[in-house]
């Protein structure tokens, strides 16, 4: 299948807010069915990185922590830190990560990127699920990345890209949200109107030397960013 790419004659990025913060904005996001995407990262992942198995690994605005919860299954030998600014997501995703018996390798910390004591530590594979888009500073993510990969560490970002028109975004809404509830309806349309082309993501990929990072779209809607980590 042939997924239209985004360019960078589309329409504006609207941006919305940083953080998830609110307690009923994060309830709903957490109560809401994201198997299939959720799977899909997981999967993505193993796929581009069969080699993968053990350490630590750092997930950047891990949110309700269902996509750490996904990995850590599917990856017995791995140690998760997982970050994020939201204190009501947190709170979700700690109670989740206990209910599903990986506490023992899961810490969920709250951290607004950029982090000095963060970027003091290095990972053997750095993740993140739909962070960008919230980013009103990519650049932000990109060098916390940089900095917190090992040496040929795994880098692996999952994100929305934006529509090129409107349309294209209210089409989506109705395709994949069509009987979520109003609060997630507006935040998945808000999403799509501030996420970043795939242009420009490879323009931010370029100027933060990430540019040997691929850039893959893989469904009409995600956009995955991979490599490894060149930085020493």
């Amino acid at each position: 299948m042939i997924y239209r790419v985004s360019g960078d004659k589309g329409m504006e990025r609207i941006p919305e807010p940083d953080l998830m913060d609110d307690a009923e904005q994060a309830e709903a996001y957490a109560a809401a069915d994201f198997a299939e995407p959720h799977e899909a990262f997981v999967r993505h992942f193993r796929m581009r990185f069969p080699g993968f198995s053990k350490g630590e690994v750092l997930d950047l605005g891990c949110g309700a922590a269902d996509v750490i919860i996904r990995f850590a299954g599917a990856f017995p030998g791995v140690n998760i830190t997982g970050v994020d600014g939201a204190q009501a997501m947190l709170d979700i995703g700690t109670s989740e990560v206990g209910k599903k018996g990986f506490a023992h390798r899961v810490r969920l910390l709250k951290c607004r990127v950029p982090d000095t004591a963060l970027l003091q530590n290095k990972y053997d594979a750095v993740i993140s699920n739909s962070l960008l888009h919230h980013l009103a500073d990519p650049f932000i993510m990109w060098q916390t990345i940089r900095h917190c990969a090992k040496t040929y560490a795994p880098v692996f970002v999952m994100d929305l890209f934006r529509p090129d028109t409107v349309k294209s975004a209210e089409g989506l809404l109705d395709r994949y949200a069509a009987d979520a509830s109003p609060v997630l309806r507006k935040d998945f349309f808000n999403s799509l109107l501030a996420a970043y082309s795939v242009e420009e993501i490879r323009q931010q990929l370029v100027r933060s030397n990430l540019d040997y990072l691929n850039i893959e779209i893989v469904s009409d809607r995600h956009v995955l960013i991979w490599g490894e980590n060149h930085e020493p």
